[in-house]
């Protein structure tokens, strides 16, 4: 059965998005709630799994220095699981990504320079399979959720 999240809820998420120390207190006084109102729905978003858990994110300063791209794939017919397997042993593909549209993978890579991300860049094209890569270098990260 699909979750049914109304106008609050999505508010409310989107204030733990900003803020997931956020006391229950402080977050219902911006959502102009109760706050036995917000602990019920926050206990009813974990019921239901729409919150899992809670997290910190600490970038560490080697992570952080790195150069980041997005390389859109377009690969052959039925190639795609071959790609994934070839990207899976890559350390510098972060994140992989099946997509709609005219692309049929998005990879995040980080490297170490913009010559390291060059060669990696070149590697992912001449994988089995990969047909055409399109990259766009990460000049900054504007919102981070």
């Amino acid at each position: 059965m699909p979750i049914s999240l109304d106008e609050t809820d999505r508010a409310l998420l989107g204030l733990l998005r900003d803020n997931a120390r956020a006391s229950a207190a402080e977050l219902a006084r911006k959502l102009r709630l109760a706050r036995t109102t917000v602990q019920s729905r926050l206990a009813r978003l974990e019921r239901e799994r729409v919150v899992v858990g809670y997290t910190v994110v600490v970038p560490d300063a080697a992570e952080a220095a790195l150069v980041r791209a997005h390389v859109l794939i377009t690969a052959r017919p039925k190639q795609s699981a071959g790609i994934e397997a070839a990207l899976r042993r890559i350390p510098e593909v972060r994140t992989l990504h099946s997509v709609s549209g005219p692309f049929d993978l998005i990879a995040v890579l980080a490297a170490e320079s913009i010559g390291a991300l060059d060669a990696l860049i070149d590697r992912i094209g001449e994988l089995e399979g990969v047909e055409r890569t399109t990259s766009a270098i990460v000049l900054s990260t504007r919102i981070a959720r």
